[in-house]
């Protein structure tokens, strides 16, 4: 008989997406771009030309003649400008915040993995060098070698001597 197929999706197979209408965003794109971005928003640079456009604002719109202004005296539009622009830079500031503390994160973790690796091979050295002082205690040094061999000497001169007065002895 022959096998029937099945209808559906297959179990070992990948499912095959559709097409999304949503836009997709590279996150690490968008991280480089806010850091940038709060990178600027954080620098003198940034703040003079703030202080200078603001400047030029609040002057134009106080002695420029009357029909020339484009914001009367409480200045509602540049306080608007001035909003919609922190209502975007606090975001941007936070999320170059966050990648900054997942970087420090995973640095953190490399530095206690060092760490723990330079422990370890210290602990291995010093039970090495306890190994060689112990071992060493057990093996003759040249110094005793030495001793060893004065001593040596000075009895096998004592015996030629003791000898040649038997010799001497011998011969009277």
């Amino acid at each position: 008989m022959a096998r029937e197929e099945r209808r559906g999706p297959r179990l070992d197979q990948p499912l095959e997406r559709g097409r999304s209408l949503r836009p997709t965003v590279d996150s690490e794109t968008a991280g480089r771009v806010s850091e940038r971005v709060a990178r600027f928003l954080g620098s003198w640079r940034f703040l003079g030309y703030m202080t200078l456009v603001i400047t030029a604002w609040i002057l134009w719109n106080t002695l420029a003649p009357k029909d020339m202004r484009v914001d009367e005296f409480p200045f509602l539009f540049l306080t608007l400008a001035l909003s919609l622009q922190a209502s975007y830079a606090a975001p941007l500031i936070l999320l170059a915040q966050n990648r900054q503390a997942d970087r420090d994160r995973v640095q953190f973790q490399e530095d206690r993995d060092r760490t723990e690796r330079l422990i370890a091979d210290s602990d291995y050295l010093t039970r090495e060098i306890a190994s060689l002082r112990l071992a060493l205690g057990e093996v003759a040094t040249r110094d005793y070698l030495r001793g060893e061999i004065r001593s040596l000497l000075e009895e096998f001169g004592e015996l030629l001597e003791s000898s040649k007065n038997d010799d001497d002895s011998v011969e009277k």
